[in-house]
Order: structure tokens, then C-alpha cells, then sequence
């Protein structure tokens, strides 16, 4: 199996169009969408997801924060970082920042959106999560289990998008 060079040269994996692999053009809308296409923009979305909630929640905790301005933090850096690995790979692909910007937010809001609230809901709801420290395997272990839980909803969010042009379809263009 070949390696796709042009996904990891532009840093967003999330994105390899699936030449190698056997898959149409029919994800940039109306056709059908492989599993294998949704999980990698979700994975993509995940990362940047990940990045933030994973800062906010250090940040949040290290400080002493309370529940709600920790999550609220690490849900700000989660867009923020979600947002920021779009963008990036779009610049680099000479895209202008005016149109970038309106890529990513096409492209990663709904994801994002889905992730964060299932993630969040998700630690919320394990007891004691939300209270321990960054030490204890609790606070790791909530934070993996949540990130489980959110990718495999919001998998079939993005094959629904893909297969209407919309979501990560729309950064596809740009490569």
C-alpha cells in the first residue's frame, strides 16, 4: 500500500483523498461516503479537540479552577485548536487567510460542536472525573473514555456532511 505524501506534506491527515486506497471522488457530495473517509476527518477533528480540552483541562486544573471555567476553557481551545489545524493546512495549500477562515468554520463548527458536546457530557457524567487531579488515573482515563465516546458519535456526522459536500468536503478543494 502506497503512502499518501501529499496529506502528510500538508500536515492534515485528516484529508487524504483515498487514492491509494481504492475510494471515488463521490465524498465531495451526493455520493456515497466511506467509513474510512468519515473517520479520518473525525480523527482530524478529534486532534485539534484533544489538543485544547487536554491544555484547558491542565491549565483549568493546575489553577484550581472550578468545573464550569475549566470546561468552559478547554471547549474554547478545543474550537481554537480544531480551527487552527484546518486553517494551517489551508494557508499552506496558498489559500488566502480571508478564505481560510471561512473554510475552517465550514468546514470543523458542526464537528467540533458534536465532539465537544458529547465529550463534556461524557466527563460530566463519570463520577468524579471533573474532580480529579491531573495525577490520577481517573482524570486520564475519563478524558480517554469521553474521547471514545464523542469520536464514535460524531463518525457519522461527518459520512452524513462528506456525502453532501458539506463539512470536510469542503476543505477537498483546496488540495
Amino acid at each position: 500500500m502506497e503512502h499518501d505524501t501529499h496529506s502528510e506534506h500538508t500536515g492534515h491527515a485528516g484529508h487524504d483523498h483515498g487514492h491509494q486506497h481504492g475510494h471515488d471522488h463521490a465524498h465531495h457530495g451526493g455520493g456515497k461516503v466511506s467509513w474510512a473517509m468519515a473517520a479520518k476527518a473525525t480523527l482530524h477533528c478529534l486532534t485539534g479537540c484533544a489538543i485544547g480540552e487536554v491544555l484547558g483541562m491542565i491549565i483549568g486544573t493546575t489553577l484550581g479552577w472550578g468545573t464550569t471555567p475549566t470546561m468552559a476553557l478547554a471547549i474554547v481551545l478545543a474550537f481554537f485548536f480544531g480551527y487552527s489545524l484546518t486553517l494551517w493546512a489551508v494557508v499552506r495549500a496558498g489559500v488566502g487567510l480571508r478564505t481560510a477562515i471561512g473554510v475552517a468554520l465550514a468546514a470543523d463548527t458542526l464537528s467540533i460542536a458534536i465532539m465537544e458536546l458529547v465529550d463534556n457530557g461524557v466527563l460530566l457524567l463519570v463520577p468524579g472525573a471533573m474532580e480529579a487531579h491531573l495525577s490520577d488515573a481517573l482524570f486520564w482515563g475519563a478524558l480517554a473514555f469521553a474521547f471514545a465516546i464523542a469520536f464514535l458519535v460524531t463518525t457519522p456526522v461527518n459520512k452524513w456532511m462528506i456525502g453532501r459536500g458539506k463539512g470536510h468536503a469542503v476543505v477537498h478543494q483546496y488540495h
